[in-house]
């Protein structure tokens, strides 16, 4: 089948190197609240999220408290994307908002890998910007105040939707950044006190996206230029 478009990580490729890859792809729809990994069960797919599609890493706590690590939408992939084989997954990763995905079994990703150097490169460029967050997210989670991280995480959430509602609650938003609902609820009551926001039953609209990035620290900003830096020169 013909790749999707619309997911900027494999933009990147050329058109040759799309094409070899589109003959082992297939389409799959996701919604949200599903789970692609369970901690521990086998990765047999590669996920290439589209349009608003966006998923989350979580670590289970012993506590029973699951937070999120790194956001990843239309601009990445999930699974599979440096390994070889079918290596068990470390954290779980939910749908945050459904969509349409590509999905590309890791024996075929494998193959592609083995007999196209530009796809294993985009795969090895693309795992760098993957620690970048990973990296970015432990500093700002030891640094930076809950105001700081909530407002970067739906400034980072409504672009790689590319629409102003997240669907989630207060309590999911408090349980991924790893703090107790009341604080959550006190940040978000200032922004829609300032303008910024609004909740309805499930679900959070941003109506003051600049307004917002002001408020957020500077992580989104460190980990796109990094994405440009390494991907850009692809080629």
């Amino acid at each position: 089948m013909a790749l999707n478009n619309d997911n900027a990580l494999l933009e990147r490729l050329e058109a040759r190197d799309r094409d070899a890859l589109s003959s082992a792809v297939e389409e799959v729809r996701f919604e949200s609240g599903a789970v692609l990994y369970e901690p521990g069960s086998n990765i047999d797919y590669c996920y290439f999220p589209t349009g608003s599609a966006i998923c989350s890493y979580f670590v289970e706590m012993d506590e029973g408290v699951a937070v999120e690590t790194i956001l990843i939408g239309r601009e990445g992939a999930l699974g599979g994307v440096v390994s070889h084989g079918n290596l068990p997954a470390f954290a779980r990763s939910n749908v945050l908002h459904g969509g349409v995905f590509q999905r590309i079994a890791l024996r075929d990703l494998d193959r592609l890998k083995r007999d196209n150097p530009a796809v294993a490169h985009l795969m090895n460029r693309y795992s760098d910007c993957v620690m970048a967050q990973v990296f970015q997210s432990i500093a700002c989670n030891a640094v930076h105040t809950i105001e700081q991280r909530a407002a970067k995480w739906l400034v980072a959430a409504v672009a790689r939707m590319g629409r102003p509602s997240v669907t989630m609650t207060q309590e999911q938003l408090a349980s991924m950044m790893g703090v107790g609902r009341s604080y959550a609820s006190r940040v978000l009551q200032r922004f829609k006190r300032d303008g910024l926001l609004r909740t309805r039953r499930g679900g959070i609209e941003v109506l003051d996206r600049d307004g917002l990035a002001n408020r957020a620290c500077a992580c989104n900003d460190h980990v796109d230029a990094h994405f440009e830096r390494v991907l850009g020169g692809l080629y």
